[in-house]
């Protein structure tokens, strides 16, 4: 018989029953802390051997001059090489007009347009974003950190909506944006959603481009950070929301984001945004202010190495290969150590780079503090919200994806044995 069916929900048990296993975890625990680990599943980063798979790079570009004759030495083109673009067009579902390729980070193409947003307003905004009395986004929780902490350096206020099986929450979020102004965007990871691994379906994609907004300008800032980042050999395809804006009489409501960061080299690849024509000249034009070409050397570099999108898809199964045994390592510890005590939720994602754990509510500090004792970081509690304000004190991002596996099982089976500890105190508190 499976340990798990043995098994009874903490909840279930008597105070001397309780009080003996809350005494069986403390040995454990204490076990832990005298072992001396130093291990870290903090942050959702490549690890060295994801990086390696990349290292053809360093010998390219073989030429300075892409395909069409472009020197990439020199200053030009703001919208980035042509030839990369029309790649990486195809893989998200886009017109080559519709995309831009710029520097390494995506994250600052989001700033940079959340700037130009700010002091100059949109191609179908009344006034300048930074004029308005009050500016708001949605954000589905759990979340990006990072987009978070970019919204409160803005001062812009935030409104939560919870993250479903089929992604965000579109009831709520179209009750919020429907006779509300202020509200003049969203955040959304559409594939692989960070960190709950979730995706939207299109037809959630559907509503969010054809909703009634009170702000004329509302934008949904579409991340989609982790497009072709699959665990499994099913590669998911994302909503293809800019032809649905288009269709729904939106065109100009998506901003699309995307990256190399996880692909090739983190601190160097490529970066993306993308929309409706209109908004990809509006950005052109903004950026033409404060600069005068994007890295082309290093989009050359790329374009020789992928050679087309089918080379990016090939590649991204070489990650795969890398990264789907840790996640299963995650998944499998979790399940012996946890299943049937009714202390712990998990997500079992099909892509990404993380795995998001909900614990016992009002626990999840207490488990992050047992850790960081024990010599394991875990990412700071409430991360995946808005001013890691978690309001249940539940939720915990798990980032399995840059330690090996081995590290990965002695990280898990010290989070699991910080989890059964926290819950068996809070249980007899």
């Amino acid at each position: 018989m499976p340990v798990t069916e043995q098994r009874r929900p903490l909840s279930d048990l008597n105070a001397t029953e309780l009080a003996a296993f809350k005494a069986q975890q403390q040995a454990a625990y204490d076990a832990l802390v005298a072992s001396g680990l130093s291990l870290d599943l903090t942050r959702g980063k490549p690890s060295t051997e994801q990086l390696d798979l990349s290292d053809g790079l360093l010998t390219l570009p073989t030429s300075a001059y892409s395909p069409d004759g472009t020197d990439t030495r020199n200053y030009g083109n703001l919208l980035g090489l042509a030839e990369l673009r029309a790649i990486f067009a195809e893989l998200l579902g886009l017109e080559l007009d519709q995309l831009a390729a710029q520097g390494n980070s995506s994250l600052t193409l989001m700033k940079d347009v959340l700037s130009y947003l700010w002091l100059r307003g949109g191609v179908d905004s009344p006034r300048p974003w930074g004029q308005e009395e009050r500016v708001r986004f949605v954000c589905p929780v759990p979340g990006y950190d990072r987009h978070f902490v970019l919204l409160e350096w803005f001062g812009i206020e935030t409104a939560t909506v919870p993250m479903t099986d089929q992604g965000p929450d579109v009831d709520a979020v179209a009750a919020l944006v429907k006779d509300d102004p202020s509200i003049k965007g969203m955040w959304l990871v559409p594939t692989y959603a960070n960190p709950t691994g979730q995706v939207t379906t299109q037809e959630v994609a559907e509503r969010l481009a054809s909703m009634p907004t009170a702000a004329p300008d509302f934008k949904i800032f579409w991340d989609n950070a982790y497009a072709w980042h699959h665990l499994t050999p099913a590669e998911t395809k994302s909503a293809d929301i800019v032809s649905l804006a288009a269709v729904a009489g939106h065109p100009h409501r998506p901003i699309l984001f995307a990256s190399t960061s996880k692909i090739t080299y983190a601190g160097a690849g490529v970066s993306f945004v993308g929309g409706s024509r209109e908004t990809l000249a509006w950005f052109v034009d903004n950026l033409s202010h404060g600069a005068i070409g994007p890295d082309k050397v290093n989009q050359l570099r790329h374009l020789e190495f992928f050679k087309n999108a089918q080379g990016v898809r090939d590649h991204m199964a070489k990650h795969r290969e890398l990264l789907a045994p840790k996640f299963a390592e995650v998944d499998r510890i979790l399940t012996e150590r946890l299943d049937g005590y009714g202390v712990a939720t998990w997500t079992r994602p099909q892509g990404g780079y993380f795995v998001s754990l909900d614990v016992v509510p009002g626990t999840a500090a207490r488990v992050i503090e047992l850790a960081r004792n024990a010599g394991v970081a875990l990412t700071p509690a409430g991360s995946a919200f808005p001013g890691r304000n978690d309001p249940q004190d539940q939720n915990i991002r798990l980032a399995p994806s840059f330690p090996p596996v081995a590290d990965v099982t002695g990280a898990m089976e010290a989070v699991t044995t910080c989890v059964l500890l926290a819950a068996a105190e809070k249980l007899g508190a």
